[in-house]
């Protein structure tokens, strides 16, 4: 799968910075609040967040073996 530049940056961003950080976020006011699901949650963006670096590292290993080609 070939994602343009545009797309690749944006999911880049997202799965190293974004839900990271809301997940960290979710986790240290989820107590002080009193929100639920503290645990589900920031392991459910965690997952999202390793599956998206994935498929973003999946693509770029695709992108580079066709340019050596």
């Amino acid at each position: 799968m070939k994602l343009n530049d545009k797309t690749y940056q944006l999911l880049k961003w997202v799965a190293l910075v974004a839900l990271p950080a809301l997940s960290l976020f979710y986790q240290t006011i989820a107590p002080a609040c009193g929100l639920p699901a503290e645990k589900p949650v920031t392991v459910v963006l965690t997952a999202l967040s390793v599956l998206i670096g994935s498929l973003i590292g999946i693509s770029t290993a695709e992108y580079y073996r066709q340019k050596e080609e």
